[in-house]
C-alpha cells in the first residue's frame, strides 16, 4: 500500500490542533505538575525499552556507511546516537525540574488602577500551538514536548529521524502517563515520518502553528528563518564575542576566555571571536593561544597582527596558528575553533561587534567601571556579561530552570526562551459601568433610559 502524501499526511496530523490547544491551555498548575512528575516515572520505567530502540536506531545508522575510508565518520555518527542510562536520568531529573518551576500561565505581571475606576492587569497565557524541528537528541524532545505543555502550548515535535526509533519508544510511554493523569490526547505531536518535506510542510503551516523553534545547526536556522510562515520564537544564530580591555586582571581573564569557549564550544553561546586591546597583547595572548593550542586543542585563527606576534610559531603534537579570513570574522563556529584579533581601543571592539553582528552573546573583561558601563549599553545582545563567561547566557544561571533554547531576535524575548518567554500576555480589565466618551446616547436621556431597564 504506498504511503500517504507528505501534504495529506501533515494536513490530517494538524487537522485537531486547534480543537486540542484549547482545552489544554486551561489546565490547572497541579494537573500539569502530577502529569510531568508521572511521565518522568514512566521514562525511567521504560529505560530497558528505550535503550533497545536506541540500539536498533544505532545499528541502522551504522550499516549505512559501509565504505572503510567513511569508518571515522561511522564512529562519530554512532557515538552521537548511542544513548546511556546516564541520559535516560538526565530526562527523568529534567523533567521532574520542569514540573517544579512555578506555572507561568494565569500569572498577574502587572496591575493598576485608572482614575475612572477601571482595574487593569497583565495575565500571562499560552502562546497557542509551537512547532519545533530539533536536529538535536531525545533529551531536547523530552525538554521541548514538557516546557510546551507546561506553558499551555500544544507542541508539533519534528526530531531528527536517525533517532527515530527512540523518540517513537520515549513518546509512547509520556503520551500514556500523561493521558493517563487527566491531560487530554493529542496534548502534543510528535511527527515520525523521516522525510525532509515534513518539516518543510511544518515549517510552512502558518494557518495551524502560531509559532516555530529550530533546535539545530546554522542550516536548519537559515532554512527555517527563509521559509517559516509564522513568527520564529527562539533563533540562537548570531555570534558571541568577548573584548579583553587594556585594565583587566589578566589570570580572570584568561579564565573566563578558556570558559567560554572550551567549556562547551559545540554551544550556541561558546566564545567566536576573542578581541584584545593590543596595548596588553604581548602579555596576554601567547600563554592564552598556547593553552588553547596545545591544552584543550582548540583550532586558533589569528589577525595579521596576532599572527606576527605569535611568530607563526609551531607548537609541538597540534598545529600552529593560522591566518584568519574576513569570513572567519561572521561565522558562529559552534566547534573547538576560535578567531583572535587585536584592537587598539574599546571603540574599535565596538565597531567590529556591530560590523560582524548579529551579536547573541558578548563579554568584556575589565577592572574599569566606565568601560564595564559604556560595554554594556552599547553592545547589542541578548546577553552582556562583565567579568563572567559567556556559556552564562543560559535559564539555569539566571534562576529560570530549563529552556527551549537562546534567542538573538529583537521581537518576543532575547535570551534564554524559558517558561515565562512561551507565553505572552493579555490585558483584563474590572470594571463598575466605565464608559467611552463620548457615549452615543445624550448625557440629558441616560438617566431616563437607565430607569427603563426591567
Amino acid at each position: 500500500m504506498p504511503e500517504v502524501p507528505v501534504k495529506l499526511y501533515m494536513d490530517k496530523l494538524l487537522k485537531e490542533c486547534r480543537n486540542v490547544a484549547r482545552p489544554l491551555a486551561l489546565l490547572s498548575g497541579p494537573v500539569k505538575d502530577k502529569a510531568l512528575r508521572a511521565m518522568a516515572d514512566r521514562l525511567a520505567a521504560d529505560e530497558e525499552k528505550i535503550l533497545a530502540a536506541n540500539e536498533k536506531d544505532v545499528d541502522a545508522v551504522g550499516k549505512s556507511f559501509e565504505a572503510d575510508v567513511m569508518k571515522d565518520r561511522m564512529k562519530a555518527a554512532v557515538a552521537r546516537l548511542r544513548m546511556t542510562a546516564d541520559d535516560i536520568k538526565e530526562m527523568v531529573e529534567r523533567l521532574r525540574m520542569i514540573a517544579d518551576l512555578p506555572d507561568p500561565v494565569g500569572a498577574v505581571t502587572s496591575r493598576w488602577e485608572r482614575p475612572d475606576g477601571l482595574q487593569v492587569s497583565r495575565v500571562r497565557v499560552p502562546i497557542g500551538v509551537i512547532g519545533v524541528v530539533s536536529e538535536l537528541s531525545p533529551l531536547i524532545t523530552v525538554e521541548s514536548i514538557a516546557l510546551c505543555f507546561k506553558a499551555g502550548n500544544l507542541c508539533v515535535f519534528r526530531g531528527a529521524p536517525e533517532w527515530g526509533l527512540t523518540q517513537q519508544a520515549i513518546g509512547i510511554g509520556l503520551r500514556e502517563a500523561a493521558e493517563q493523569n487527566g491531560v487530554p490526547a493529542g496534548a502534543w505531536i510528535m511527527i515520525e515520518r523521516p522525510e525532509k518535506e515534513v518539516a518543510v510542510e511544518l515549517i510552512r503551516s502558518g494557518k495551524i502553528l502560531d509559532a516555530i523553534i529550530p533546535r539545530g545547526g546554522a542550516n536548519l536556522r537559515k532554512a527555517v528563518m527563509e521559509q517559516a510562515k509564522m513568527p520564529v520564537l527562539c533563533y540562537d544564530g548570531g555570534l558571541t564575542h568577548m573584548y579583553v580591555d587594556g585594565d583587566t586582571d589578566m589570570p580572570m581573564a584568561q579564565n573566563v576566555a578558556i570558559n567560554s569557549k572550551v567549556q562547551k564550544a559545540i554551544a550556541s553561546n561558546s566564545l567566536d571571536t576573542l578581541l584584545v586591546q593590543q596595548v596588553i597583547g604581548r602579555q596576554f595572548l601567547p600563554p592564552l593561544v598556547n593553552r588553547m593550542l596545545t591544552e584543550f586543542k582548540i583550532e586558533v585563527r589569528a589577525c595579521s597582527k596576532t599572527m606576527a606576534l605569535m611568530g607563526q610559531m609551531a607548537v609541538s603534537g597540534h598545529v600552529s596558528v593560522i591566518p584568519a579570513t574576513e569570513e572567519d570574522w561572521h561565522t558562529q563556529f559552534q566547534s573547538p575553533v576560535l578567531a583572535v584579533k587585536m584592537v587598539a581601543n574599546m571603540d574599535e571592539a565596538l565597531a567590529h561587534i556591530v560590523a560582524h553582528g548579529p551579536c547573541l552573546t558578548a563579554v568584556i573583561a575589565t577592572t574599569r567601571y566606565e568601560s564595564a558601563l559604556r560595554f554594556t549599553r552599547e553592545v547589542d545582545a541578548s546577553a552582556v556579561f562583565v567579568n563572567a563567561s559567556s556559556r552564562l547566557n543560559a535559564a539555569d544561571s539566571y534562576g529560570m530552570g530549563a529552556e527551549i533554547g537562546l534567542s538573538g531576535l529583537r521581537l518576543h524575548a532575547k535570551g534564554p526562551i524559558g517558561l515565562e518567554q512561551l507565553t505572552c500576555e493579555k490585558y483584563v480589565g474590572f470594571g463598575s459601568g466605565q464608559l467611552r466618551y463620548p457615549h452615543p446616547v445624550p448625557e440629558t436621556y441616560f438617566d431616563a433610559i437607565m430607569l427603563k431597564r426591567p
